[in-house]
């Protein structure tokens, strides 16, 4: 950022540089060829109903900031003398410092990234900026200037923000006597005379911002005034008389988000407690969804007016990709952050919008598997959050919980697994790890496969610690495959047996498992003959009393642990370099310990490697492989 940062307000006209995300962004906007270039027209207005939103809460504690002029409204005036449309409210209005900050940077989260993925877009109509809505910056797709002037309410000096969209804004120190709010002027671009006609502005705003709670008149060249939307709380309405296309704009307003949404839960409750509640289940996944201030973002309202839209009481955290609304009856008008935290009423209205929530989408698994399956791996990783979080919804969550499985295509979930079950299981047995690909392609898994005992993998960091936490579902424990005491012999199907090494043979494998534990005595807790490898020459797998391999890797990379655990090394006896090795132990005896001592390392470096770990000693496991590879060419 420029200069713009400092707190201290100006005499005379500044001029600062765009942030330098805002201005690739101007860059995107004015190089893509749109076809829907209208959508600038909704976004100017719907920040002008929350600027108005916005001064009707703070009003309710200083009722001053609305003295003069009480009654909120949006104003679009059209010019085509000058070729200017304007669009001005009586909101709050904004200050210095908040210009500078709202119109010169770009501070929601995930904006740099999804700029620098905008950019790399080679279709210049993919309109990835509608669809994260960087609302104020679309003007520029009709301007070749837009000017803002505001005055914010209470406040005694007034701004005017001036750019070209081209690296620089300037601003300035205008009339006090400037009326409170904010009007937003566009210098249209010759090509874009259509956004003067009265009927087109009408239309658009018909189409998208009907909904908004708050008149938006269009002054005409007469001077009179036309009022263009309804001016009620969608939310009110009855639903018989609210059509999809409604749905979907107040969806895109409320929300911010430019998908369409896939689920949409419109809801009155009366009795002892009374609110209406309009929420969205978005269909893509929003930029922010793993923020780690895992925001919410429901507004609430009380009896049509705008409290708050960071009430962290509304929803959990784990259903932040919830959008929408929800009306109370019954909370006071002037209620404080501190209050809302210890209402009861509110505590009684998040009860009811998660259990309505969690019961929608029961339904939703149900009936539309395919858009469940995309609904979870869009939100799952978020819901099982709620698993660790809130015991009191553990069951229903559970239920809707899916997971890939190495036992058939796409997701199940526990009750399908739990049917499905071999002969002679009783638990349920989990894979975790950082990618699908790894943990399907885990050699701990081989024998699983063997008897076709099917195995959730799970790859979502949340996996790990929900699972610490709940131990079991309908009566079968939870049990991860890398666990080293797991014998499968009573379970599943039997794989072929291959014929019965010879004694010799046994002797040999028990010498190199005896030479291998004395090598790695230093680095692994055991070395022994495994019973889960059919195709891998070595495995590393946890004791039983000892933390899961992969959570305790989270742990390290987080600096919450410094040391992990020994892991025990199984050899598959079967493998063709296992069983060369026992000959040579068996022809040599004794003197291939130091012939044999950089394949031990190596062996340990290959199963770490396996499980997704850096070997300890790089240069060293490069040197001894090498060594051998010179050996076995040279032979």
């Amino acid at each position: 950022m420029s200069t713009a940062t400092n707190k201290s307000t100006p005499k005379k006209a500044e001029t600062h540089e765009f942030q330098a995300e805002v201005a690739r962004l101007l860059d995107i906007v004015a190089h893509s060829l749109y076809s829907d270039k209208e959508i600038f027209l909704r976004e100017l207005v719907s920040n002008s109903s929350d600027a108005c939103d916005k001064l009707r809460y703070e009003a309710l504690t200083d009722s001053s900031l609305l003295d003069g002029d009480g009654d909120l409204k949006i104003t679009i005036t059209a010019d085509a003398k000058t070729r200017t449309l304007t669009v001005a409210d009586n909101g709050i209005g904004m200050s210095y410092q908040e210009l500078v900050d709202n119109l010169g940077t770009i501070a929601r989260s995930g904006t740099a990234a999804f700029v620098e993925q905008t950019g790399k877009e080679e279709d210049g109509n993919s309109n990835l900026i509608g669809q994260f809505g960087v609302g104020f910056y679309s003007a520029f797709m009709v301007a070749d200037k837009v000017t803002v002037t505001s005055r914010r309410a209470g406040a005694g000096e007034a701004w005017q923000w001036e750019s070209d969209g081209k690296g620089s804004f300037d601003i300035a120190p205008i009339d006090a006597d400037t009326p409170r709010g904010t009007t937003v002027t566009l210098h249209l671009e010759k090509g874009e005379k259509e956004f003067l006609d009265a009927p087109r502005i009408g239309h658009i705003i018909k189409t998208y911002s009907d909904h908004i709670g708050l008149p938006i008149n269009l002054v005409g060249e007469d001077g009179g005034s036309e009022q263009l939307n309804t001016a009620s709380a969608l939310w009110s309405r009855p639903r018989g008389e609210i059509s999809d296309d409604q749905y979907k704009e107040f969806y895109h307003h409320v929300g911010h988000l430019f998908d369409d949404p896939w689920l949409t839960l419109h809801n009155r409750v009366e009795g002892r407690i009374e609110y209406t509640s309009l929420l969205f289940v978005p269909t893509s996944q929003p930029f922010d969804l793993f923020q780690p201030e895992r925001k919410t973002n429901v507004k609430l309202y009380v009896r049509r007016v705008f409290i708050t839209d960071d009430c962290e009481d509304l929803l959990p955290a784990w259903l932040r990709f919830v959008r929408g609304i929800i009306d109370s009856e019954d909370l006071p008008l002037n209620i404080s952050r501190e209050m809302l935290q210890l209402n009861p009423v509110l505590a009684k209205i998040r009860t009811g919008m998660v259990k309505r929530v969690l019961g929608e989408l029961k339904k939703k698994a149900k009936k539309d598997t395919e858009g469940y399956a995309s609904f979870w791996n869009n939100f799952g990783a978020v819901l099982k959050e709620g698993l660790y979080e809130s015991a009191d919804y553990r069951e229903d969550l559970l239920a809707l919980a899916h997971f890939h499985s190495t036992g058939q295509e796409g997701l199940t979930n526990l009750a399908d697994y739990v049917g499905r079950m071999a002969d002679g299981q009783e638990d349920i047995y989990y894979i975790s790890g950082e990618s699908l690909e790894a943990v399907a392609a885990s050699p701990q898994l081989e024998a699983f496969r063997a008897r076709n005992i099917d195995v959730l993998l799970m790859v979502d960091p949340v996996d790990e610690f929900w699972l610490s936490m709940i131990n079991e579902f309908d009566g079968k424990n939870f049990r991860s495959a890398t666990r080293g005491d797991i014998d499968l012999d009573a379970i599943g199907t039997a794989p072929e047996a291959d014929d019965k090494p010879s004694a010799a043979a046994d002797n040999a494998l028990s010498s190199l498992t005896a030479l291998l534990k004395l090598t790695l005595a230093d680095a692994v807790k055991d070395v022994r003959e495994s019973n889960r490898l059919t195709d891998s020459a070595v495995c590393l797998v946890a004791a039983e009393d000892d933390m899961d391999m992969h959570i305790e890797r989270i742990l390290r990379q987080s600096k919450q642990v410094k040391t992990g655990a020994k892991r025990i090394l199984e050899i598959n006896p079967k493998h063709p370099l296992i069983r060369r090795l026992a000959d040579t132990v068996a022809e040599k005896g004794g003197d291939a310990s130091v012939e044999l001592d950089d394949v031990a390392w190596l062996l340990l470096d290959q199963a770490r490697i396996i499980e997704g770990e850096t070997p300890p000693d790089p240069a060293a496991f490069a040197r001894r492989m090498a060594d051998i590879i010179t050996k076995a060419v040279s032979s």
